[in-house]
């Protein structure tokens, strides 16, 4: 009994002694004291190593973590196979593209949106059933859509920084939680800086000026930084002001010394060896290897190792340079909780205690719905031929290629279903009103189908994923996507269009779009037009509750819809002065930023500011009234727009500083809130090298739309 008791302490002791304690474990040192702890306990082969997107350190005990795409839903086994190898395939919720969801207007609800992502992430990651997922989240995407063809409009939050900066704010809060020691995920923004043309991507420069960089191109990162408290982005492949942005001095001067960034600055997927091949900017990958490493950069996306080791060897960096580089990647996986195993961590338990899928649960699949449904807008609406009363019609036909189909794009994950239109508009419906379908009109199916029924229902839009193709292709000129810019933004599909409203007057169009498109003839035509982004899982059903008024719609367009193709500068001018966005337009717009109607009517009116002046860190509160004077409950968009009368330097017509997307029932009256903050208002003083706030007259206008001016007033900033 003596020799068995023996034996157990034996083991015991052993068993103490491998599970070593480290100073970085201790979660009552500080953040500092604990990663250079454990960067001081590292290999040299394992601080190389921790230059890369798989980081663990597994001798001491470091499972760590690693990448994962998810800008609008965790892209966790989508179509771009996203899936970490090895790991079991899933579904997970999936939600409008981002360009849907800025198109609701309401960074409540995109937060939510980003939270239920982050939850799901950590459940792939914890739950015995998969243990494999990202906790780094590649999102959001704060780039500026600033021109219509780029490829991947459908992933920013469009034209105004304003707008993207609270978005993007949202969204990164939403990954990271709410608890003041740990994260839930990490967001990750891409792609810094000034990346909105695809074609000649990996050897072009976007140029322009220094007010320019921080106003307008780099507001939403800032933003992400500072507000949303992103520790971390990835640069972007093509050049900044001639220099590529993958070794720009931006990185450190401005992102890091500016902004406070201490974390992770990756390289986009293969732009580290582009330095060599396309840009041509150094004369090996060695040389090009320390000159990342000493512009910021902390994280490769491709093959660095044998080119780091060589760069050490010939002495163009040091084992310090290395050291620095890969503190805030372990910043990163203190905050994520992986260097410790403190019960004070929230998210630890997520697919441990509850093994419910989250994807699975009603509550995911009726968050995916209420965004979806706020993200559409209502472009036209001609006599109220919307929303459609069902006890008036006894048929409809649901017509076109973008009917039948929810269509993920590159960046999504797998639903765990789709609800195409045509279903979402059977599901409505009910027994009582004959369906019919047509993908087109192939022997005058569409037209038949339109003359049989009351209503017209066609939906045409773009394909995000152009299934087939090779990179770079698509079916169309005027489709987009990574590695792809639009060469036309008129839609061939309006033919189907003019056959069908021939045959039926009554025709609703849906545009199912990731881009703006010129539908000229669609808006002098159809009595009624919506728009919705691609690939929600709940599309159907959202688009059907808007159609038969369950619902009114109201969210906002995000970018400036044009007539012409020949309004828009060349696609590589990058000083938006030149007519970009609403800001700068010269044209009378198809669709103006902000644009989006309701099912009903609403008044403005009692305005009241708090004061009539501000000074630099003031706020001023500008209250109204908002009446609701139709006969439909319903979301309005309030919006803010300022100019600046007396300014010395160049600034924009108008300018986007606030917003509030209220709900007002039929008939009654609400009082409205939108604060007007001096530092909103400030530019970049290239002198000073801050944001200044500019003396002078500001003026400002309340209402729908960038165009649309229903209050008015003026402030003093001094």
């Amino acid at each position: 009994m003596k020799k068995n008791y023996l034996i157990l302490v034996f083991a015991l002791i052993q068993t103490i002694g491998s599970a070593q304690s480290y100073p970085f474990q201790d979660i009552h040192r500080s953040e500092d004291e604990r990663i250079k702890n454990l960067i001081s306990l590292l290999t040299l082969d394992e601080k190389i190593n921790s230059l890369s997107t798989r980081l663990s350190v597994p001798r001491l005990g470091i499972k760590g973590t690693h990448t994962v795409e998810g800008l609008h839903g965790l892209a966790y086994s989508g179509p771009a196979n996203w899936a970490v190898k090895g790991a079991k395939a899933s579904s997970t919720t999936t939600f409008p593209q981002a360009i849907g969801l800025a198109e609701m207007w309401d960074p409540e609800l995109l937060q939510q949106v980003a939270d239920w992502e982050a939850t799901e992430s950590r459940y792939l990651a914890q739950n015995k059933n998969f243990g494999v997922s990202g906790l780094i989240v590649f999102a959001p995407n704060a780039d500026l859509g600033r021109d219509i063809r780029w490829g991947r409009t459908e992933e920013c939050y469009g034209e105004d920084p304003f707008l993207t900066g609270t978005l993007v704010t949202a969204y990164v809060k939403g990954l990271q939680g709410n608890n003041p020691v740990y994260w839930k995920t990490a967001s990750l923004m891409k792609h810094f800086l000034a990346n909105s043309n695809e074609n000649n991507r990996a050897y072009n420069s976007s140029d322009f000026d220094e007010r320019l960089f921080h106003e307008y191109y780099s507001y939403g990162f800032y933003k992400g930084v500072t507000e949303g408290g992103s520790q971390a982005f990835m640069a972007a492949y093509n050049k900044y002001n001639g220099i590529p942005c993958t070794v720009n001095p931006v990185l450190r001067n401005v992102a890091m010394k500016q902004w406070g960034l201490r974390g992770i600055i990756s390289t986009d997927g293969g732009a580290f060896k582009q330095l060599i091949t396309t840009h041509a900017y150094y004369a090996s990958l060695p040389i090009a290897a320390a000159a990342c490493i000493k512009a910021g950069i902390t994280m490769f996306l491709d093959d660095y190792r044998a080119s780091v080791k060589e760069a050490l060897e010939k002495g163009f960096i040091t084992e310090k340079d290395i050291d620095e580089a890969i503190y805030g990647n372990f910043r990163v996986l203190l905050k994520l909780g992986f260097l410790d195993s403190s019960t004070e961590n929230p998210y630890s338990a997520i697919g441990i205690s509850d093994t419910i899928a989250p994807w699975t649960k009603q509550e995911a699949h009726e968050l995916a719905r209420k965004a979806t449904e706020k993200s559409i807008v209502l472009l036209k609406n001609e006599n109220m031929l919307l929303p459609l009363q069902k006890d008036k019609i006894k048929s409809v036909a649901v017509i076109g290629p973008s009917a039948n189909s929810v269509i993920s794009d590159w960046y999504s994950g797998t639903p765990p279903y789709r609800i195409s239109i045509l279903q979402g508009i059977k599901n409505a419906a009910g027994e009582n009103i004959t369906i019919r379908f047509a993908a087109g009109n192939k022997a005058d199916s569409a037209v038949i189908a339109a003359k049989e029924s009351d209503v017209t229902i066609v939906c045409i839009g773009n394909h995000p994923l152009s299934y087939g193709l090779g990179w770079g292709q698509n079916h169309v000129a005027s489709d987009g996507r990574e590695d792809i810019d639009r060469q036309a933004i008129t839609i061939e599909q309006e033919d189907l269009v003019k056959l069908v409203i021939a045959a039926n007057p009554k025709t609703i169009l849906v545009m199912v779009s990731s881009f703006p498109y010129a539908i000229n003839w669609s808006k002098e035509h159809v009595p009624a037009i919506l728009h919705v982004s691609q690939s929600s899982q709940e599309m159907g059903n959202a688009i059907a509750e808007v159609i038969f008024g369950k619902i009114s719609p109201a969210g906002r367009l995000v970018q400036t819809w044009i007539s012409s193709i020949d309004q828009l500068p060349p696609i590589l001018d990058y000083n938006i002065r030149n007519g970009r966005t609403y800001m700068y337009k010269k044209n009378v717009p198809l669709y103006s930023f902000g644009y989006g109607l309701t099912y009903t009517s609403f008044t403005y009116s009692g305005l009241k500011s708090e004061k009539n002046s501000l000074k630099s860190n003031e706020v001023v509160n500008l209250t109204f009234n908002l009446q609701n004077t139709g006969n439909f409950d319903s979301d309005e968009v309030t919006q803010l727009y300022v100019s600046f009368p007396d300014s010395e330097v160049d600034r924009p017509g108008i300018a986007l500083k606030g917003f509030k997307r209220v709900f007002v029932r039929k008939g009654e009256t609400v009082k409205v809130s939108i604060p007007l903050r001096a530092s909103d208002l400030t530019y970049w003083d290239i002198d000073k090298q801050a944001f200044v706030l500019e003396k002078g007259k500001i003026k400002f206008f309340i209402g729908s739309s960038s165009e649309d001016s229903e209050l008015q007033g003026e402030i003093l900033a001094n």
